[in-house]
């Protein structure tokens, strides 16, 4: 009887030893803001829409302080992952810049570098 109890508790132990944490990275909520250039609505759809990958729960780019608020869970992805993303629609980013081929992609109203005004 006690080898019965003692090979039950010691295969449920097993069990729970594998399925609980350890085995799995810990998601952690982040939020951050950083700088992208754009100059218009459209641009802040461009970017919104390309900053929303797999991980990302929230973006909303301020074009006035050409900032990109997100919250993302660092498990899923992390800020240069988001940034590359960005930049690969053609917006520069703090850290990444945008190819010369994605920046020419941009509608002309679009072309922040060329010292378009915010509109």
């Amino acid at each position: 009887m006690k080898t019965k109890i003692l090979k039950t508790l010691t295969a449920l132990l097993i069990v729970l030893s594998a399925t609980g944490s350890g085995s799995a990275k810990d998601s952690k909520t982040i939020k951050e803001q950083v700088k992208v250039s754009g100059v218009c609505n459209q641009c802040k759809d461009r970017i919104e829409n390309a900053a929303l990958i797999k991980g990302v729960k929230f973006v909303n780019w301020d074009k006035e302080k050409q900032s990109l608020e997100v919250i993302y869970k660092s498990d899923k992805t992390d800020l240069l992952t988001i940034e590359k993303a960005v930049a690969e629609v053609g917006h520069d980013t703090e850290h990444v810049k945008a190819t010369d081929e994605a920046y020419s992609n941009l509608h002309h109203c679009c072309k922040y570098r060329e010292g378009q005004e915010v509109h």
